[in-house]
């Protein structure tokens, strides 16, 4: 009985101390870096853009999902301006917010490009989530593109599509 409770209590302390996963696609640390005041510059063209991304997909019934790894990619298409992008949400399947990766502005340096990563096993935002990007920029400038990326492999199976976002307002 002793041997017993001693290695029930191994085992919990154990499991207790194991590092909790860390999900790549939440890093605040990168976008501090990017923080920029832009108050003074009221000239800027409002937008805010919505983007599909998939973190699973139905397969072979609705009663079987597959996950996936999926990246929206935030690039800015100008070659001459520097865009900015003032937040960033993730929504889930049923509408409800999960994250907000940055609501502060951030800069995007001409012809650049940045992401953000959901991991294949965060299926949080399930079958419908999606992001919503709120961004400015100079008059004149091209918009941002916003892409959804998604893939999955298994073995020699591989599956990938894209995504796009949409401008809503």
């Amino acid at each position: 009985m002793k041997n017993y409770i001693l290695l029930i209590l191994v085992l919990f302390l154990a499991v207790s101390c194991a590092d909790k996963k860390e999900i790549s696609s939440v890093n605040p640390e990168n976008w501090l870096k990017r923080k920029i005041d832009i108050s003074k510059n009221d000239s800027l063209e409002y937008g805010k853009s919505y983007l599909s991304i998939y973190s699973q997909i139905y397969s072979i019934s609705e009663h079987k999902r597959h996950n996936l790894t999926a990246t929206a990619s935030l690039r800015n298409t100008s070659d001459t301006d520097t865009i900015y992008l003032l937040k960033a949400k993730y929504y889930d399947t049923h509408g409800a917010v999960l994250r907000t990766y940055f609501d502060f502005p951030i800069y995007l340096a001409p012809m650049e490009t940045t992401e953000i990563i959901i991991d294949e096993s965060d299926v949080e935002g399930g079958t419908g989530s999606n992001f919503i990007f709120e961004w400015k920029i100079p008059k004149g400038a091209p918009e941002p593109l916003f892409e959804g990326i998604m893939n999955s492999t298994m073995g020699q199976q591989g599956l990938s599509f894209t995504t796009h976002a949409k401008r809503i307002k």
